[in-house]
């Protein structure tokens, strides 16, 4: 489909296609209050983030999605060439299981738009209204992805267009209106502001927050196989994503920082908060515009939620059907959606939900744990995305591969030596409690006991796999001709490494279609 003779995809994207493709990941209104909590230094850890982490994931990735044979499966492919199939199953496993951390922290940010909507802060502020609120919306997104996606894309092109970047642009334009009016600022810019205290721990914590906002490049890298001259284009592209994503998440985060004071500042509900300030400023009787950037806000995040359901599952059924993990989850229903994987799924971000939200300590630090949660799971998958790489560099060298990062082994080692360092040093720090988290030792607890069980399932569900449960993995890799320009839209995280091409005989029995439907 779309493939050279022999089976190589068409090269069919352009620079600017592939731009395209992973633009959408630089646009996250929700993270700009977390961003906001370290005022005009948001710009250092954006810029740092971005040249010692983004750039060395993204072409780490490139190099190993275009090796001969690697090109499906993403992660579990790369790390299980290298490493070993053990801890390739641990590297998908984390890739998967940090988004059910994640989605707890995306529901925290539409129940914050939800309770300015309706003005029901009790939504936010109550821990059990909350939690039940966030299961309500959890769980009617997830039922609706269980008939298939053929509408996903465009919802998740649809709330990407009204959900963020429309209300991304406004904020940025009322911002901008609002500091030349000469109004109060809540922070400094200066030269000492720009430099965090890098002798204050607890004040580097947040880099975290902005190592989550680059999360997910790596499943772009699977495009780098359709691109036209990928070794200069591919590079090219992801210097000018990660300037673009500076420039965006900078002005994004100045804007709630500079209206909101940082005592005041609600992480789930903050860009509601800054847009409160920055239209009610030109009078009371505009506040209903509010209420209607916040419902859009809501939508956008429920779309790409929408987008997430099944999407990372993706990666975990191919396992499934390799005998990694109990073959019920092999099963899918007549829309090629794992059913069962789905359930589980849900399951797991329901414990999460309980544990964040009913574990005590407020919102901000139920909010930054979930946050911090997301990101220590992660973080191992990406140290062992960079072990691989290195073992790629040195032992396989040559194995044929379309792409190579420009400048030799150096600047390999280098780049690669980068992105393990911060991914070690981002890891590390996770687990010390932000400087605007009271409630430490709550937070600590939280974060230590759900990092130590989870780190341990991966290799206990190993062990206990049953290898007579095995298939030859059926999939088609996602590519520009098989998939709607719309998908391509979804943040990397909800898009998914390959499309599902079940086994006849794993569709669940009552859900095959009939012969005479199937001839229609």
């Amino acid at each position: 489909m779309g493939a050279n003779k022999d089976n190589s995809p068409a090269k069919t994207l352009s620079l600017f296609g592939f731009f395209a493709i992973t633009a959408s990941m630089v646009m996250a209104v929700y993270e700009y209050p977390t961003f906001a909590t370290s005022g005009f230094s948001l710009v250092f850890f954006l810029i740092f983030g971005g040249l010692f982490w983004f750039i060395p994931v993204a072409l780490c990735a490139a190099e190993m999605a275009t090796v001969e044979g690697w090109e499906t499966g993403g992660l579990f492919s790369w790390v299980s060439n290298t490493v070993g199939e053990r801890w390739g199953f641990a590297a998908i496993f984390f890739q998967w299981f940090q988004i059910t951390v994640g989605f707890v922290t995306m529901l925290y940010f539409v129940v914050g738009a939800l309770s300015y909507v309706f003005n029901m802060p009790i939504l936010n502020e109550n821990p059990v209204i909350k939690f039940v609120t966030v299961l309500i919306i959890f769980w009617l997104l997830t039922f609706s992805q269980l008939g298939g996606t053929k509408y996903t894309a465009r919802i998740a092109m649809s709330g990407f267009v009204l959900g963020i970047l429309i209300p991304a642009a406004l904020l940025i334009i009322l911002a901008i209106a609002y500091v030349l009016g000469g109004n109060p600022l809540c922070i400094k810019f200066s030269e000492q502001a720009f430099f965090p205290d890098l002798g204050n721990i607890n004040g580097l914590v947040i880099l975290v927050s902005f190592i989550l906002s680059y999360m997910g490049v790596e499943a772009s890298a699977s495009h780098v196989n359709e691109m036209k001259n990928p070794g200069r284009n591919y590079p090219l592209a992801m210097f000018m994503l990660v300037v673009v994503a500076i420039i965006l998440s900078t002005i994004g985060g100045l804007s709630v920082a500079s209206v909101v004071p940082l005592d005041k500042l609600n992480l789930s509900a903050g860009i509601n908060q800054t847009f409160e300030i920055l239209i009610t400023h030109y009078g009371e009787g505009f506040k209903w515009i509010v209420r209607i950037i916040a419902a859009m806000i809501a939508f956008g995040a429920m779309a790409e939620i929408s987008s997430w359901v099944v999407g990372p599952s993706r990666a975990l059924y191919a396992t499934a059907q390799k005998g990694l993990i109990p073959p019920i989850f092999k099963k899918v229903n007549k829309n090629n959606v794992p059913v069962p994987l789905i359930m589980f799924q849900g399951l797991i971000v329901t414990i999460w939900a309980a544990v964040l939200t009913l574990g005590g300590g407020g919102s901000n630090l139920s909010f930054m744990a979930a946050i911090s949660m997301t990101v220590v799971l992660y973080l191992v998958a990406y140290i062992l995305l960079f072990v691989g790489y290195f073992i790629l560099t040195f032992k396989h060298s040559d194995l044929k591969r379309i792409y190579h990062i420009p400048g030799g082994i150096l600047v390999k080692t280098i780049l690669a030596g980068a992105g393990l360092l911060t991914s070690i040093f981002a890891f590390a720090i996770s687990f010390f409690p932000p400087s605007n988290i009271k409630s430490t030792g709550e937070y600590e607890t939280i974060l230590i006991i759900g990092f130590v069980i989870s780190i341990f399932l991966p290799f206990i569900i190993y062990e206990l796999r049953n290898k007579n449960n095995a298939n030859d993995i059926v999939h088609e890799r996602i590519t520009t001709q098989n998939v709607h320009p719309h998908h391509f839209f979804f943040h990397p995280r909800g898009r998914g490494e390959f499309l599902i091409k079940p086994h006849p005989e794993d569709i669940v029995e009552q859900d095959k279609p009939s012969e005479q439907k199937k001839n229609k």
